[in-house]
């Protein structure tokens, strides 16, 4: 199923319509939806969707060459044109494109490179030959983010001839509840909680059954679909060697600190923590009120809530699992279920926050929502702050409990501003529950309602 993605079809459709050829990079993480979002778009054109395997040269343009063959529009002179180099295919795509528009996804292109590490040199030196009047729509698609990446570098062969680069992201939890419209609020935020904003996995959800049959399902089985899949990711995504593993292992384990994931490794993490946020495996979080440049104070967290349940909850058991005892080891997942959701629901909290900054909830120029901390004086969960002055204009504290009392919530959140120095007048102060606030007096009251409407 379909949903979501008006934003990035959007900008696809602006990018299709302008004249001219066009050269576009599109990625993001492993079963993020690109091909998906791709498919959906093409539907409607004339197009090509080539998806890169691990497979020799010859065997790419075999299946290049039958595609071709079954395009609308293309002369019977180009179908008999021999397809023996990707010299050879941009010669009939660019062909095929003189007369009227044609979108040429190259999917899974760092498999391409595989075979043809030359191709972006190839593409620059042809498509350099291209004249304003083509109508070439080219996608570069792919999901290894070093790869990806360094396409966009000033020294690679294509670096300023994109004129798209759309990173495609997991859905936010009011797109993942698109996909879970059967289940109740407060469980859409556990499906996310655990299987984070990846549609395949959430596509992967019974909607029928309970939270501890679809665990069994999907993770506590022997062969279950996802059981191996944090590891896949890691070896696919990760690309930071075995220290990067023990890194992510340790935050997964709540050592969330620099020093803290020194002593799990017995090593400096310093350039491994760099290179996983680089990979967008891990987030930095800084206090939003610091300056990045100058402060210290520093936190560290698994980007993925997929990966961070995999990694802190189902790798700790997978062995019993393998072994064919899920149908008890489920239970120590189910158990764990309230503490993961501690950071989860913060998140979702954050994420809602800033859907209400698009609409005007906080004012006409806010610029960040975050979280504030100072060592160990107090903690705000959510900060929404405006202008050029990063003035405070809201605070949330986000309780993964069934119930919490507003007034008590909003005092607590007065009490903090006092100790972290900010003057609360003018502040909106936010409480957010999963069933229910009362007393919202003077708070504004969330609940998983508000953040999981489908």
């Amino acid at each position: 199923m379909f949903v979501n993605r008006t934003q990035e079809l959007a900008r696809l459709a602006d990018w299709f319509s302008q004249p001219g050829p066009h050269l576009a990079l599109i990625w993001g993480r492993r079963r993020v939806g690109k091909t998906a979002l791709l498919r959906e778009f093409a539907q409607t054109r004339r197009s090509i969707i080539h998806v890169g395997a691990s497979r020799p040269l010859s065997g790419q343009l075999e299946q290049f060459s039958r595609q071709l063959s079954q395009l609308e529009g293309i002369s019977p002179q180009l179908l008999r044109r021999q397809v023996r180099s990707w010299d050879d295919v941009l010669d009939v795509v660019f062909a095929a494109s003189e007369t009227q528009p044609l979108l040429v996804v190259l999917d899974e292109f760092p498999e391409l490179l595989i075979a043809s590490p030359e191709l972006p040199s190839v593409i620059r030196a042809r498509w350099d030959e291209l004249g304003s009047t083509s109508q070439l729509r080219l996608v570069l698609c792919g999901s290894a983010v070093r790869t990806m990446e360094s396409l966009q570098e000033v020294r690679a062969p294509l670096y300023g001839r994109f004129d798209l680069n759309l990173l495609v992201h997991p859905f936010c939890p009011h797109e993942a509840a698109q996909m879970l419209p059967k289940l109740t609020p407060s469980d859409r935020a556990v499906v996310w909680g655990l299987l984070g904003g990846i549609p395949l996995y959430l596509s992967l959800w019974d909607q029928g059954l309970s939270i501890e049959r679809n665990l069994l399902t999907l993770v506590a089985s022997p062969g279950a679909r996802l059981l191996h899949e944090g590891e896949l990711l890691l070896d696919t995504e990760g690309d930071s060697g075995g220290l990067g593993h023990r890194v992510l292992f340790a935050i997964a384990s709540g050592r969330t600190k620099h020093n803290e994931v020194a002593d799990a490794i017995g090593a400096d993490p310093t350039r491994t923590l760099e290179r996983l946020v680089q990979l967008r495996m891990i987030d930095r979080i800084v206090p939003i009120l610091d300056d990045p440049r100058k402060t210290r104070r520093r936190t560290y967290q698994i980007a993925d809530n997929f990966l961070r349940f995999w990694l802190g909850n189902v790798d700790r058991i997978r062995t019993e699992i393998e072994f064919g005892v899920g149908s008890t080891a489920v239970r120590t997942l189910i158990a764990g279920i309230d503490d993961l959701m501690g950071t989860a629901w913060e998140e979702a909290v954050r994420s809602h926050l800033r859907r209400l900054c698009e609409k005007g909830e906080f004012g006409p120029d806010v610029v960040g929502v975050g979280r504030q901390w100072h060592d160990n004086t107090a903690e705000l969960d959510g900060v929404v702050v405006a202008g050029m002055s990063r003035k405070v204009v809201g605070v949330a504290e986000a309780k993964w409990a069934k119930s919490i009392d507003g007034q008590a919530i909003g005092r607590s959140l007065e009490i903090k501003l006092e100790k972290l120095g900010i003057a609360s007048e003018g502040v909106r102060l936010v409480a957010a529950a999963r069933h229910e606030v009362t007393r919202p007096d003077n708070v504004l009251a969330l609940t998983a309602a508000d953040i999981f409407s489908a």
